[in-house]
């Protein structure tokens, strides 16, 4: 019996396993059902819900304000930008002209949220390859500015700092000292991001050619943020449709051309020092004035079509609001980045291995409240 088994070809077939819901590497509650043959991704199938929790349809309900909260718990590393993202569909409704002091903050609180998350994310991304000490390095950073926010806005994590008209309340008297002291020290650090992770051969290896995204693809599917433009697509709102204080700072947009996972990871070390650029251009320059502009106690948009967009942490973030003139909107979608990353995970995942797509998923930096709203 053994001899006939010997003599013959071994049969491959195709086998179906779950990797999650609750798998350390998917970066939250989401589920793919892999189909594999031997340790080759044949298809991905990503399959959300786990944590829905009818975000678009609460906002309903509620009133222009209190919707600020909600968009805190879409991508909870970008609550402050996503939280713009709402005051400026609805500033932009009512034709009100925030004062400058407001735009120059926001910018700044933006900037550094971009800073702190792309921190968190090295740390996972390390991790996921195996790396451990990044953890560490990541989080002993990202808390500095963690601090700033605790010490401004009184939270650290879900800001719901920006509210429609200007801010909850002005900065802290120590704001723009901590600020300088933080990007004074993070110039230093950063340079470690790459002596312990970026240079090592092995991590190279599981980057380089892994997880190819082209340019032309990136499109078709709606690939934002630093994961399309490590595809050399163009796509940060920041410069092409400038809001609040983005005007007021030289930067450049990060572009990569290789499209695979090693340039996604460029992207966001470069962006990092991008965004220390644009915190030291402004932190000075901050204009004396209100915090918040002249808003009444209930807020009526007038009844029409309204839409923004804003350049989140991992995308090109949209609010679409629809007014019937009531206190409450009549609709409201947002246009979540993370979703339409995920579109192109199987795309980048076929035919590689399954440890690929562990590093392949970590470079898109996905967070999945975002998906599920």
């Amino acid at each position: 019996m053994v001899e006939e088994i010997t003599k013959g070809k071994l049969e491959e077939q195709e086998f179906s396993i779950n990797m999650g819901p609750q798998h350390p590497s998917t970066h939250g509650v989401l589920r793919m059902m892999l189909k594999l043959k031997g340790e080759t991704v044949k298809e991905v199938k990503p399959q959300l819900g786990y944590i829905h929790r009818g975000i678009e349809k609460m906002c309903e309900k509620l009133t222009y304000q209190q919707i600020i909260h909600l968009t805190d718990r879409l991508d909870y590393m970008s609550a402050n930008i996503l939280n713009e993202a709402v005051c400026l569909t609805v500033e932009d409704a009512l034709q009100v002209e925030v004062p400058e002091r407001v735009q120059y903050i926001r910018t700044i609180m933006g900037e550094l949220n971009r800073i702190a998350s792309h921190q968190l994310w090295w740390c996972a991304f390390g991790m996921d390859l195996g790396a451990l000490t990044t953890f560490f390095y990541g989080l002993r950073d990202r808390e500095k500015i963690l601090d700033i926010f605790e010490e401004t806005i009184g939270a650290r994590l879900l800001l719901s700092y920006n509210v429609p008209g200007g801010l909850m309340n002005d900065i802290h008297p120590n704001f723009q000292k901590k600020v300088k002291e933080f990007i004074t020290y993070f110039r230093k650090k950063l340079p470690e991001y790459d002596a312990l992770l970026t240079g090592n051969p092995i991590m190279q290896q599981r980057t380089k050619g892994i997880g190819m995204l082209t340019k032309e693809q990136a499109i078709a599917y709606g690939v934002s943020g630093p994961s399309g433009r490590g595809s050399g697509f163009s796509c940060d709102v920041r410069i092409h449709q400038p809001y609040s204080a983005y005007s007021k700072a030289d930067f450049k947009e990060i572009l990569y051309h290789e499209g695979d996972t090693f340039a996604r990871y460029k992207v966001r070390i470069d962006e990092m020092w991008e965004s220390m650029n644009i915190i030291e251009q402004l932190i000075d320059n901050i204009p004396e004035g209100n915090y918040t502009a002249k808003m009444k106690p209930v807020i009526k948009l007038p009844v029409g079509e309204y839409y923004t967009r804003v350049e989140a942490v991992r995308g090109e973030f949209g609010v679409y609001i629809v007014s019937d003139g009531n206190k409450t909107p009549y609709r409201v979608k947002f246009r979540s980045p993370n979703f339409s990353n995920l579109s192109a995970l199987d795309l980048m995942a076929r035919e590689q291995k399954i440890a690929d797509l562990i590093a392949i998923g970590g470079s898109m930096d996905y967070v999945i409240p975002d998906m599920d709203r």
